[in-house]
């Protein structure tokens, strides 16, 4: 089922309390643009559904005191649910966002869709069961996933990588409504990871963002005006595919030649750090004790915190070449917020912070133009947390 992020005059008066905490009407009335009346109706309204309460009177400036709102965080239940080729995470948030409950599982060989939407299932039971609340308190669960997707079908297309069989053309949405009860919204894992991170930085509200990902893939997404861009397809790894050396190698058989996922993702370090091993440049397999084709990404980072030289050099050329990338990115859409995430961006800071300085040095018009980098808020929380906002979007509607 397709997620719609359109703004409502409803949207505005709940996401403005959200951002002070508690709101007065007049605060609302100078922050929404509705005339009185229509602010009346509509906090009338909210009331009666229960998305906002009553949290006391605030003080008089000669008058009386103003009413206070606030939401209402048990007005309704959402879980958010992640799913990635390392790992899949579930996370049951209530109407302010409080997270009441996390957990994370690793996807394996024998993680197939109905395993996976079994153990999803029993998990949403038992937190449920924690929590002391019934299923018809849950407004629904979103699911944040690699893509490529159709969304509007809620399906998973043609995924890369994914360890268990079973995961090409999926109705996840159907499957996972089917065993859990609940109905089911779905958005690529890069969009939902954004609307968590902007949703971590409501009060300086920043309107332009662009998150990236990288991994065992490079994903990302982008926000303009404070809403998610949407291409006529869903393609969240294309930025894996933008050419940064004409001629150059490829990862896949059906990527592009020269594309910046050969140079810059989990799978690009393996390949570079196997070719080097077999051609007798890499003493890794002697340390190790294994072939070039043992070479794995954690055998990698072990040799990084041994501070080997050469693996850190792959990682330094790999952080340069992220680094184009990004410029090309930022120098299109010149976003003022840039959010880096991922397993190859966290594993070891130097990666992210010599990728910024690329970036940076490449950017056009710097230092004029400044946009700012982090990790994001959420980290590796922010795919769950967006994906569950999706459904609390819906439910403000």
């Amino acid at each position: 089922m397709m997620t719609n992020y359109r703004t409502t005059p409803k949207n505005q008066i709940y996401h403005r309390i959200e951002i002070g905490g508690i709101a007065s009407k007049a605060e609302l009335l100078d922050s929404s643009g509705l005339t009185s009346s229509t602010l009346s109706r509509l906090l009338d309204e909210m009331l009666e559904q229960r998305l906002l309460t009553v949290s006391g009177r605030g003080q008089s400036s000669g008058g009386r005191k103003p009413i206070l709102y606030s939401l209402n965080a048990s007005y309704g239940y959402m879980f958010g649910l992640e799913i990635s080729r390392f790992y899949s995470a579930l996370g049951l948030f209530d109407m302010q966002m409080n997270p009441m409950s996390f957990t994370r599982w690793r996807m394996d060989e024998a993680m197939t869709p109905p395993v996976f939407a079994a153990h999803v299932a029993a998990t949403i039971r038992t937190l449920l069961k924690d929590h002391q609340l019934e299923a018809s308190q849950v407004l629904g669960i979103g699911i944040g996933a690699v893509g490529p997707l159709d969304r509007e079908a809620g399906r998973i297309l043609k995924p890369l990588h994914y360890p268990a069989p079973g995961w090409h053309d999926l109705p996840i949405c159907t499957l996972i409504g089917e065993h859990c009860g609940l109905p089911a919204y779905l958005d690529n894992g890069a969009n939902t990871a954004l609307l968590g991170e902007r949703w971590a930085m409501r009060r300086a509200q920043p309107q332009h963002m662009l998150y990236v990902h990288a991994g065992v893939g490079l994903r990302s997404a982008m926000m303009s005006h404070g809403q998610l861009v949407h291409g006529s397809i869903d393609r969240e790894g294309a930025i894996g595919q933008m050419i940064i050396q004409l001629g150059g190698p490829r990862l896949q058989e059906s990527g592009n030649y020269g594309a910046l996922e050969a140079f810059a993702s989990i799978q690009a370090l393996e390949k570079q750090a196997r070719l080097q091993a077999r051609m007798g440049r890499s003493h890794l397999t002697s340390a190790y004790l294994v072939g070039p084709d043992e070479i794995t990404f954690d055998l990698l980072m072990r040799a990084l915190a041994q501070e080997d030289a050469a693996v850190r050099e792959l990682f330094l050329q790999a952080a340069a070449c992220f680094g184009i990338g990004l410029a090309n990115l930022i120098n299109i859409f010149h976003p003022e917020q840039v959010i880096l995430g991922g397993t190859l961006v966290n594993a070891w800071e130097p990666f992210y912070t010599s990728s910024i300085e690329t970036a940076i040095h490449n950017t056009y018009h710097y230092p004029d133009y400044r946009p700012s980098f982090s990790k994001g808020e959420l980290r590796e929380d922010a795919v769950a947390t967006g994906a569950a906002l999706m459904v609390r979007e819906l439910a403000l509607h």
